[in-house]
């Protein structure tokens, strides 16, 4: 093995040889264990986000394919409707055209060459994240075979009646001319302003004052609003007002939407632009007036002389007539939470248009009973409650999109506006008796992108054929994804998989937290905090990280904002970690927070504990290769700590297993992380070393250490492949050969560790911890008392039971050489014992004399001066703090690091202050 771990080295070459010899496919044998990879968007890459949640699905796969379960990864991406058309629409208008230049048909070819060249890039990113998907059957949303589920759906759903067209209320995007989904919207809050209009009664006998943030939609008004228990209102209710600007008479309306202790209590109402306004004229049968084209421009029910204006310009004008009518009341500021699509960051309008739609609620009462009855299982178990209060509140989903890359909606029309859905132009004919001569036009529209991916547990399995797979997999055994995509994704999936199969999609739904940066804010692009997992891999220079974090910034400001952040966070650049450091900090940190910090820090300690491992790794090939490991027989003898090792490492393994079982990988990753440094790297190779360099063991007893020691970390390695699966397997191929492994093609088709009764030793674990305390306890007095770690010193014990008495003689070899005991000696009961130092080892004091180990006065001189000095530096410390200016004036993180230096200090004080009172009274 090289000196040194070098993860740029070896881990793209082993990736390539696992998915060349099909080690990620499933097996075919053994119980059935599937994840659904959530398809990332094929424009997308890898973010911070898809690393962690990847990093679980491939432990979970890797430690189920080594258990010897019939494991599959499903993997694929979604075609991403409008995230995708919006990228090769940019391609367009660089070269001055749009896709009506090119027609739909070649516009949706344009795209496939696009997908084709560079929609691989999240896919190729995975494979450096270790991912074992099984690509032979990666899918993507609009493949073939998945179209057909997509149109079989549709056409059974509308069969039964269960998708409909109708005239509703949806986010409208004004730039990209679609409806989108609530998740494509952000709602952010924004300064802005209220306005107070008077609304006077037709009557002349009095006015309604009403407020509202969009004054422009007011030429939509069809109502007003108070609430029926408003006493201010109650002689109003049934009479009608005129309609500023317009003339137009409407009604007042008594509804329990208008809330008395906001504003003035009274409500206007706009149907066709505002969602609760929406709900408003439906219970009255109030006229729904759309005063917007699908531009957000004023169309022809609008007065004339506005017709034509951007709703915002309009706003202006709308305002100046209003205060040259005398009916402004008032402007105040205000803040509002302003609905922008992610896309195009346009103000989304509630916009009145026709719409396919799935009558969900017949779909979701199965749905609902699924997570009640305990078929599918939510971890954390809270996040059923979110679930369900979606689920009993349904509304019908809208799944139409206006848009040209997609699948496009299987309904035709003909001349008179019929419409006939069916899965071809052909079997619509057929099906009603439509001659040639009918001219039949398919819908413009397209499914929205979550349409398709909530058949993804069944349709990546083949149905609507029956398949194999489908028998197999569905339902699969875990969905790992986050919290905010329940609704959208999750809670269609089990609908649509329980109505088309039969079956749940899927067992248990893990849902992760989301990863911030470390002071606990979302990463985002505007804040510069946003990390690219494959520069944490890899690393990155500084200049290359600032420029990554600044490209496209229209605002010079900003972008100087991010540079000079960015350049004090990270003054040398991302040093690289390679790919197991990286994972190991995920796992290490899933835990059942909502929200997880990520933290830079543990990816640098887990990178040291590679280091770690690959060391403890060439120390035991240095020691077993070219040796006897027992591996063809022979007689072997194993010491006390070779027992205890096994039995520690049977503990681990169960402890490890119980973790992953109830998905907290952050004590599955403490668990293995705990042994393989403290108790095999630190302690174990430690207590290999008397064995093994001593001229009095016999052959036996070297081949027992060998065999342990290479089998042990052989097992060790297997226990750690499925969270760091790249170093594992490059130090397990030097050393299985060496052990009882037969097949040594490669540590992926390796059983898991299994936990034997032989080897739990329940004697050599107490002997071996009594041990460790021992040592430990000489150490800390040599620490303590500046003795050199190589001097042999006595020991005398005081209360030395008949057990402690035996396990001085057991450990005789590993006290003399780890401890460098020069004698030790068994105090009889009452014996009187020279000024000493002491430990404690249970009920046992060990005890060192100091007479010709230390000098007393030299000592306690040293130790005065080194307290002087400490005291000092906490003084200075301390008058920092104390200092109202420093205090108020210095960032959060400064006043951090001083308080944990204060504490530092203390702790230092505080031993110094310990070892001057002992030496004192020796």
């Amino acid at each position: 093995m090289d000196k040194t771990f070098n993860p740029q080295n070896i881990e793209q070459a082993r990736y390539q040889d696992w998915e060349s010899k099909g080690y990620f496919e499933a097996s075919g044998t053994g119980s059935p264990y599937c994840i659904l990879l959530p398809p990332p968007n094929v424009t997308g890459s890898l973010h911070m986000g898809h690393a962690f949640q990847h990093t679980i699905m491939d432990a979970l796969t890797r430690y189920h394919r080594m258990k010897g379960d019939n494991t599959l990864w499903q993997a694929g991406t979604d075609h991403a409707g409008i995230a995708t058309q919006m990228v090769v629409e940019r391609q367009l208008a660089a070269d001055g055209k749009t896709r009506h230049d090119l027609g739909r048909e070649a516009f949706v070819e344009k795209i496939w060459e696009w997908k084709e060249h560079s929609g691989g890039t999240i896919t190729s990113q995975m494979r450096r994240l270790g991912d074992s998907c099984d690509w032979n059957r990666e899918a993507f949303t609009m493949d073939e075979d998945l179209s057909k589920a997509v149109t079989e759906v549709f056409v059974k759903l509308h069969e039964e009646g269960l998708i409909y067209r109708g005239k509703r209320l949806v986010n409208w995007d004004p730039v990209l001319h679609t409806a989108v989904s609530d998740l494509e919207v952000l709602n952010e809050e924004e300064n802005g302003h209220m306005w107070h209009m008077r609304y006077p009664l037709a009557d002349g006998s009095g006015e309604l004052i009403v407020a509202t943030t969009r004054p422009e939609t007011m030429l939509g008004d069809t109502a007003v609003a108070v609430n029926p228990e408003d006493e201010r209102y109650q002689a109003f209710i049934g009479k009608e007002i005129k309609l500023p600007i317009t003339g137009r008479l409407i009604p007042v309306v008594a509804d329990e939407h208008a809330d008395p202790e906001f504003g003035t209590g009274c409500v206007k109402v706009t149907p066709a632009h505002d969602f609760n306004d929406y709900e408003i004229g439906k219970r009255h049968n109030l006229p729904m007036i759309n005063i917007f084209t699908a531009d957000a421009k004023l169309n022809d029910e609008a007065p004339e002389h506005l017709r034509g204006l951007d709703r915002f310009d309009a706003r202006e004008k709308i305002v100046a007539e209003l205060d040259a009518a005398g009916v402004l009341v008032k402007v105040v500021d205000h803040k509002l939470k302003v609905p922008r699509g992610d896309r195009t960051g346009a103000v989304i309008e509630p916009y009145l248009t026709d719409q396919w739609y799935v009558k969900v609620e017949p779909l979701a009462k199965p749905a609902i009973e699924a997570v009640e009855n305990g078929d599918i299982k939510f971890v954390p178990e809270n996040w059923s409650k979110t679930y369900f209060q979606w689920m009993y509140n349904i509304q019908d989903w809208c799944i139409s999109r206006q848009l040209w890359w997609g699948h496009r909606i299987p309904a035709w029309y003909d001349s008179d506006g019929n419409v006939y859905v069916g899965r071809t132009e052909e079997e619509v004919r057929s099906k009603h008796s439509l001659s040639a001569d009918i001219a039949l036009t398919q819908d413009n529209d397209v499914l929205d992108t979550w349409f398709s991916s909530a058949l993804w547990p069944f349709a990546t399995m083949g149905w609507p054929e029956k398949t194999p797979e489908l028998e197999t997999f569905v339902p699969s055994s875990v969905l790992v994804t986050g919290f905010d995509i329940i609704f959208f994704w999750v809670a269609r999936m089990i609908m649509m998989t329980m109505k088309f199969t039969g079956k749940i999609p899927f067992k248990e739904v893990y849902i992760t937290g989301l990863i911030r940066d470390e002071q606990g804010n979302k990463m985002s692009k505007s804040k510069g905090n946003v990390l690219d997992p494959i520069d944490l891999i890899d690393g990155i220079d500084l200049d290359s990280l600032v420029n990554k974090r600044t490209a496209g910034m229209m605002q010079p400001q900003l972008a100087e904002k991010i540079s000079k952040r960015t350049r004090k966070q990270f003054p040398e650049g991302i040093a690289a970690h390679g790919t197991d450091p990286l994972r190991f900090t995920f796992l290490a940190m899933a835990s059942t927070s909502r929200d997880i910090n990520f933290d830079m820090g543990r990816v640098e300690g887990y990178r040291n504990f590679c280091n770690k491992l690959w060391n403890a790794s060439r120390f035991v090939l240095m020691n077993t290769e070219d040796q006897d490991t027992g591996k063809q027989g022979g007689e072997m003898e194993l010491s006390l700590a070779d027992q205890w090792i096994w039995a520690k490492f049977q503990n681990a393994v169960k402890d490890f297993e119980q973790a992953v079982s109830e998905y907290r990988f952050d004590i599955a990753a403490q668990t293995v992380y705990e042994f393989t440094w403290n108790q095999f790297c630190d302690w174990y190779l430690e207590l290999t070393k008397p064995v093994l360099n001593s001229d009095t063991s016999s052959e036996a007893q070297k081949r027992g250490t060998r065999h342990t020691l290479v089998n042990v970390l052989e097992n060790l390695l297997r226990l750690l492949h499925p969270f760091m699966p790249f170093i594992t397997e490059e130090i397990w191929q030097r050393v299985a050969p060496l052990t009882d492994v037969s097949d040594v093609n490669s540590i992926m088709v390796q059983a898991f560790p299994i936990i034997e009764d032989s080897k739990q030793n329940n004697k050599a674990l107490q002997d071996v911890e009594w041990l460790k305390t021992f040592i430990v306890g000489i150490r800390n007095i040599r620490g303590e008392m500046d003795i050199s770690p190589n001097k042999p010193v006595p020991v005398l014990l005081r209360n030395a039971s008949e057990e402690d008495q035996r396990r001085v003689k057991t450990c005789h070899s590993f006290l003399s050489t780890l401890a460098k005991l020069e004698q030790v000696t068994v105090l009889a009961s009452g014996e009187a014992a020279p000024a000493s130092a002491a430990a404690l080892v249970g009920e046992m004091e060990v005890l060192i004399p100091m007479a010709g180990l230390i000098d007393k006065e030299a000592e306690l001189a040293r130790i005065s001066k080194a307290l002087d000095k400490i005291s000092k530096d906490y003084a200075r410390t301390e008058g920092k703090l104390s200092n109202e200016s420093f205090v108020g004036k210095a960032p959060a993180d400064v006043i951090e690091k001083e308080k944990a230096k204060l504490q530092e200090f203390k702790m230092q004080m505080d031993k110094l202050k310990e070892q001057h009172d002992s030496i004192s009274a020796l």
